[in-house]
């Protein structure tokens, strides 16, 4: 199906997508007979759905309802569980994964989902050097993935990694037999078309607008709820402003809403007929410092910042909806340990380590940089501001577009002092963290605070390679330890992940690891009165 041939002409030609106002409030789900479609809003569009090019938490959880992996996070804490694979095994060296395939997975079009399929993925994702291709790029070869038999698929890396499993809910198969014949690896076909396997097929999309789904009744992996509430299908609505998302679900026009503010979600909450649900994701939320240039490459200088800071103030900023740091690894995270000495508002300490700078009573001033039209972290920046007063230090409050921040962030010599930044990690295990604090991400977005430490590199490179659980966990113990000691960021909080959803909304399932917005609505319909 193809999104020329039921494109809609923007909301205002999509007339019986959604439920005509009324003065109090209705279902937005539409019906067709005797079943029901919810609608799902938020802010950020999906503009490719082709899942080896593009992901962010809009494009993911569209790509999900389309797309079967071989296994799928479920779960808090999240777990990685069986999907087209039904079992795998790996050998004593950690080269070689070989996955046993359900029988009775098919496209929507009708085709098997066979092993050739999950060879032809893996190799188009490789080769595409996009989206998701720079999680196993490194470790993998276009060439290491054989179709044993119909069934069977063998995956064989360069060097053991111990990250591999955590990523394949993200490797998403795609049907060969319809990309066969392009010269762009089927790029042009999934810019508009599905060629996918998943619980949901397209109906119409608009990328910046809205998208239908289409639930396909006869899925193979069958349905979670009972096949009376099964639902018709899903709608995707953006609306780019929290105000008028709020207010859409308030009046009935939409059943879900996510990226709200703080306050909305309190409202929201006392709310007759809305529940609210909020749980502890797995975004940290750093002020990332300068390694390498001016006061903030003095360690003494970071560590005063660090116990200065009042971190109380994030809790009262996000209302309560948050979890401090005690760790550079977010909870949820496979190998996260508590770090007993991770600073806390502590002036004593902050004006001990103050002392031993080259500026031991302040009289300087400090950037603090974040992202033009976040709020939250508007709202921190003053926190750091008043925090920071007591060691005499100002601090400039300064908001540029992400692209702006991110290019100033490229090289130490154009960094600012500190950085405001919230990073999702894509997958459960703890290389995803600790990779973000060695030399190779220095640059990246991850990696403002430009740190070199040539300790850190060689631990997070053996726990990376290491084949023994025990022995690779207390590995990421060090690493996490080594991290704080050298204080390249303010460690600050885990933010709350939230919806609010009518209360006739049910099968919602919280799983960290998806990020921000991002619902599995495979599990989700309304039920019935």
């Amino acid at each position: 199906m193809h999104r020329r041939d039921l494109l809609l002409g923007g909301l205002a030609g999509a007339a019986g997508l959604l439920p005509a106002l009324a003065p109090a409030p209705a279902a937005a789900f539409e019906r067709v007979g005797d079943r029901r479609t919810l609608v799902f809003s938020g802010g950020q569009p999906v503009p490719v759905l082709d899942p080896h090019v593009r992901y962010d938490w809009s494009t993911r959880m569209m790509q999900q309802c389309i797309y079967d992996a071989l296994c799928k996070y479920e779960g808090d804490p999240p777990k990685v569980v069986p999907w087209l694979a039904e079992r795998w095994e790996t050998s004593a060296d950690g080269l070689t994964w070989t996955f046993h395939l359900v029988a009775n997975a098919k496209f929507h079009n009708g085709d098997p989902v066979d092993a050739e399929a999950v060879r032809y993925s893996f190799q188009r994702a490789l080769k595409l050097n996009k989206g998701v291709a720079w999680m196993l790029s490194a470790h993998l070869d276009p060439d290491g993935i054989a179709a044993v038999d119909a069934r069977t698929v063998r995956i064989t890396l360069k060097s053991s990694y111990g990250a591999f499993l955590s990523f394949m809910p993200l490797w998403y198969i795609v049907n060969p037999k319809q990309l066969a014949g392009s010269d762009d690896y089927g790029q042009k076909f999934l810019t508009e078309g599905d060629a996918g396997s998943g619980p949901f097929r397209i109906k119409r999309w608009d990328p910046q607008a809205v998208m239908a789904l289409d639930a396909v009744a006869d899925y193979w992996k069958g349905w979670p709820m009972a096949e009376a509430d099964r639902p018709a299908g899903v709608i995707y609505r953006i609306i780019r402003e929290p105000a008028p998302r709020k207010a859409a679900l308030q009046r009935g026009e939409i059943d879900i809403a996510t990226e709200l503010s703080p306050d909305d979600y309190d409202q929201l909450a006392k709310a007759a007929g809305i529940v609210v649900e909020s749980h502890t994701g797995m975004t940290p939320f750093t002020i990332q410092m300068n390694t390498q240039k001016g006061v903030t490459a003095d360690l003494n200088m970071r560590k005063a910042l660090a116990y200065a800071f009042d971190y109380e103030a994030l809790i009262q900023i996000e209302n309560g909806a948050a979890k401090l740091m005690d760790s550079p690894f977010p909870n949820a995270m496979a190998g996260h340990v508590a770090i007993k000495d991770i600073p806390r508002r502590d002036l004593d300490k902050a004006r001990e380590f103050l002392a031993r700078t080259a500026h031991p009573k302040g009289g300087f001033e400090l950037e603090y940089l974040y992202v033009a039209g976040l709020e939250v972290e508007r709202r921190i920046g003053l926190a750091v501001l008043e925090s920071l007063r007591a060691l005499d230090i100002k601090v400039n409050i300064t908001a540029q577009p992400w692209p702006t921040l991110v290019a100033r962030g490229a090289k130490a010599e154009t960094a600012a002092d500190m950085v405001a930044v919230y990073v999702t990690p894509v997958s459960t295990d703890p290389d995803v963290i600790a990779s973000q604090y060695t030399s190779a991400a220095e640059g990246l977005f991850w990696g403002m605070h430009h740190l070199r430490d040539q300790q850190i590199n060689d631990m997070v490179a053996a726990a990376r390679l290491e084949t023994d659980l025990a022995r690779r966990m207390a590995g990421y113990a060090a690493i996490q330890q080594r991290i704080v000691d050298l204080q390249p960021a303010i460690f600050g909080m885990l933010e709350d992940r939230k919806w609010a959803l009518r209360s006739y909304v049910k099968g919602f399932e919280f799983c960290p690891v998806r990020l921000t917005g991002e619902a599995d609505l495979y599990t989700l319909y309304a039920a019935k009165a």
